[in-house]
């Protein structure tokens, strides 16, 4: 639904912050740079570290930073459509989502804009061809992978990082896709906001980008936020699916047709099944790839660790030979002045007294 070229001297760029005082200023100075055009929006939930007062620092000597004080932290979904309605009202014409923490490198936002000439939203892509993510553990990965490709199968949308936060929009489309109707808070608002524009027969279009992982500050990620985005999406997955089938009904049918709607019905879910055991499969064979991976590092370890408790026993048993040396005379003169039968149970190899030996 692309109609014209918007103006790239009115953009806004919204960085919803909470407790981000070590960052914040680096990262508006590397904004402006980039893009000397474009205007900040710091949306602060009331940072007890002073976010919000190094922003109004800012503000003070920019006219092009402005801030948003919001009451407390209620999520970032929310402080987006907070800056969404601010933006909006105040007649920007391209609107940008980015992380304070410097992971969204304000260098790389030409790529999304020079995009946006020919898309209704642009995402920065870290898994498309040219995309990476730097310093990223292993399970920030398989949440953020995983989310994406599950996201995509059960939507059936066809974008590859449905989860990143690096996203230039037309003023159009945000006007387009029902903010009012977002209750979404957490990780989940970004999936939320592709589905809604995919829905709408919005072109979306997905740069490459490099995301670096923090360097200061805390991530803001948890367990309810994860759980919040497998919840919803699923919810969703099911109504859009729901709805395909459910579309079907709308043929008029003859005696004998309910064969063909079941047939279009599988038709039209079993691509998504079969992608869905495919995951699941590969997945299998991750785990079992990885647990062999294991046993190989481990397994030169154990090795190590016997041989050297092989060689640590060679070592002290000459001190324990010489000990028992030491003590066997010893041992004798006791067993030699107990009774025979005592004696033989104590010490089977000591010389038994017999009726010579008797006085």
């Amino acid at each position: 639904m692309v109609d014209h070229t918007p103006s790239l001297e009115s953009i806004l760029v919204i960085i919803p912050t909470y407790n981000e005082a070590p960052n914040i200023e680096t990262i508006i100075g590397r904004l402006r740079a980039a893009v000397p055009a474009a205007h900040v929006l710091v949306a602060d939930d009331n940072s007890p570290d002073g976010t919000g007062a190094i922003a109004d620092r800012l503000a003070a000597s920019d006219d092009h930073v402005h801030v948003m004080h919001r009451k407390g932290k209620e999520g970032l979904g929310a402080a987006y459509l907070a800056g969404f309605a601010w933006a909006l009202d105040a007649g920007y014409e391209v609107i940008v989502e980015m992380d304070a923490d410097g992971s969204h490198q304000p260098e790389q936002l030409p790529l999304l804009l020079d995009a946006l000439a020919t898309a209704d939203m642009v995402k920065g892509s870290r898994y498309v061809k040219g995309g990476s993510v730097v310093n990223w553990p292993a399970h920030r990965k398989f949440i953020s992978r995983g989310g994406s490709v599950y996201s995509r199968l059960v939507l059936g949308v066809p974008v590859n990082d449905m989860t990143g936060g690096f996203t230039a929009f037309r003023a159009s489309t945000l006007r387009a896709i029902g903010l009012d109707q977002i209750a979404s808070a957490g990780y989940c608002f970004q999936i939320d906001l592709v589905r809604r524009a995919h829905a709408k027969g919005l072109v979306i279009k997905e740069v490459p980008i490099e995301f670096v992982e923090r360097e200061l500050g805390v991530s803001k990620m948890d367990q309810s936020i994860v759980s919040e985005a497998l919840y919803r999406t699923t919810a969703w997955g099911v109504q859009h699916r729901a709805q395909q089938v459910w579309g079907l009904k709308d043929k008029v049918l003859k005696p004998g047709d309910a064969k063909k709607v079941a047939s279009d019905a599988r038709d039209k879910v079993q691509p998504t099944v079969d992608k869905v055991i495919h995951v699941a499969g590969d997945a299998r064979h991750k785990v079992a790839d990885a647990a062999e991976d294991a046993r190989e590092k481990v397994e030169p370890v154990v090795k190590k660790v016997v041989h050297a408790a092989e060689d640590a026993i060679d070592k002290v048993q000459p001190s324990v030979d010489k000990v028992v040396e030491a003590v066997k005379p010893t041992v004798d003169k006791v067993v030699d002045h107990l009774p025979p039968k005592v004696a033989e149970k104590i010490h089977p190899a000591a010389p038994r007294r017999g009726a010579d030996d008797e006085s």
